[in-house]
């Protein structure tokens, strides 16, 4: 269980990083990474394409839905079509983040199929501890 939940937090932070770690002063919208290299001409978006896909197959791995793969690809399809129009966009993108969609969506799966009655052995371990 606490494996599961340090990988969704490692895809997390990818999506982060990719679509919303920058801040710009006076600017409401934070950027990330796929906005920064979505400005190469060409090639830019298709980077962007590639780590949207490792976010994808990380949630594979988790065990997500046959429909929240559907709506993930889906949202990384749309980000990567209309991120090969110039300058357009690049200012869709900036605002769709569809990184950090999908992070939500596994996020959303992983909470919904974790028992919430659980016990996390690794901390019972340490409260039994007889030191």
């Amino acid at each position: 269980m606490a494996r599961i939940e340090a990988h969704v937090q490692r895809v997390e932070g990818l999506a982060r990083l990719m679509d919303s770690q920058f801040k710009i002063p006076r600017i409401p919208i934070n950027l990330g990474l796929d906005t920064i290299i979505g400005f190469i001409p060409g090639i830019g978006d298709t980077i962007g394409l590639g780590v949207s896909s490792y976010i994808i197959s990380q949630a594979a791995r988790v065990g997500v839905s046959r429909s929240t793969m559907m709506k993930m690809i889906g949202n990384v399809g749309l980000d990567w079509l209309v991120g090969l129009i110039p300058i357009i966009g690049d200012i869709f993108d900036w605002g769709w983040k569809a990184n950090n969609r999908n992070a939500a969506l596994l996020r959303e799966h992983w909470d919904s199929v974790k028992p919430a009655d659980m016990i996390d052995v690794t901390a019972l371990a340490g409260k039994l501890d007889p030191k």
